[in-house]
């Protein structure tokens, strides 16, 4: 049974959050709370496992909430956001200080119906559940750095794959590879439509790399990490550039790794750099299968400092992963595999 409590300033929201959670038997809400005010004043005497987080709240907002949970209580925390602007970077700031995951607010998301979220909800709830609370990373700010210009062939891709737990992994591993990295980077990261810019936009101002949402027709640079847009498989076709792919779900998922890796091993045999990090399911153990079977190189994060250790697992017991690191050993890895 996984132990809740619901933290939101709307009655009629803390109602309907309550009865989706609690429409699965394995799921028991413990206690609600109206703001953050509350929720901290009650939650040494709770009972439970995992919090679920509004973001605008009276008195207390869910930011502030959560520095001072992590310091009295760390738990597992979903944020509820709504697909705006504000709220998707007040969400990537939660996630940067701790919180687990996050998924749509219940009638925000006019593209979900309400049993989406639900399950949407549901399935997340549980594996935050499962989810380590790993301590926030603080490092002081990077002075501005020129990205430089780098004009010739890409000879080699860093091909990353990651889920829950993995914004936080990305800003790490960015935030330690130089602007001038000899390769680019493409990166599937498990995120619903309208979040991938503004997290692609969050990593541009802490990376020395340059980020940006991957769009139709890019083409691949040295330095520049391109990140697949929410609700679309990026691949990379024939022809050598960027192409967005509105197919079926792969392993439940799209954006899914194994759809992009399985487009890269046919231009880039034995020179792509594949990165399986934190997050739930197996979403990137085929495709890490198939760079490992044309040439290239594994790295796999650890399940000590992963959130969720389930994608790092399915690679490494699909014997797929050449080397399995510490999150914070990945990134002198893809310098040290390139040569830098």
């Amino acid at each position: 049974m996984v132990k809740v409590m619901v933290v939101d300033d709307s009655p009629f929201m803390r109602r309907v959050i309550v009865d989706m959670l609690q429409s699965d038997p394995e799921i028991h809400v413990t206690a609600v709370a109206k703001d953050g005010v509350e929720a901290l004043e009650r939650l040494p005497d709770v009972d439970c496992q995992v919090i679920t987080l509004d973001v605008e709240m009276p008195r207390m907002d869910g930011l502030v909430f959560l520095r001072r949970m992590m310091q009295v209580r760390p738990l597992p925390v979903v944020m509820l956001s709504s697909l705006t602007s504000d709220h998707s970077q007040t969400t990537l700031e939660a996630l940067s200080l701790g919180a687990v995951d996050f998924v749509a607010k219940p009638g925000t998301y006019l593209g979900m119906g309400a049993d989406e979220i639900r399950r949407e909800l549901i399935r997340k709830v549980k594996g935050a559940a499962r989810a380590k609370v790993l301590p926030r990373i603080l490092r002081a700010p990077s002075s501005p750095r020129i990205r430089p210009s780098l004009p010739g062939q890409v000879q080699n891709v860093v091909a990353i794959a990651s889920s829950t737990g993995g914004p936080r992994a990305l800003e790490e591993i960015l935030a330690n590879l130089p602007g001038d990295l000899p390769a680019a980077l493409l990166i599937t990261q498990h995120m619903p439509a309208g979040f991938t810019r503004s997290f692609a936009e969050r990593l541009h101002r802490t990376s020395p790399l340059t980020v940006k949402e991957g769009e139709e027709g890019d083409a691949l640079e040295n330095g520049v990490a391109l990140i697949a847009p929410g609700d679309y498989h990026m691949v990379l076709g024939d022809d050598g550039l960027i192409h967005l792919d509105h197919g079926p779900a792969v392993e439940y998922v799209r954006p899914a790794a194994d759809v992009m890796l399985s487009s890269l091993v046919k231009s880039f045999q034995g020179r792509i750099i594949g990165v399986i990090l934190t997050g739930m399911g197996r979403d990137g153990a085929r495709g890490m299968a198939a760079v490992k079977d044309r040439g290239g190189y594994v790295l796999a994060q650890n399940e000590e400092t992963s959130t969720i250790f389930s994608m790092p697992r399915a690679v490494i017991e699909g014997g797929s992963a050449h080397e399995v690191l510490p999150l914070g050993e990945i990134a002198p890895a893809i310098k040290r595999l390139l040569h830098i």
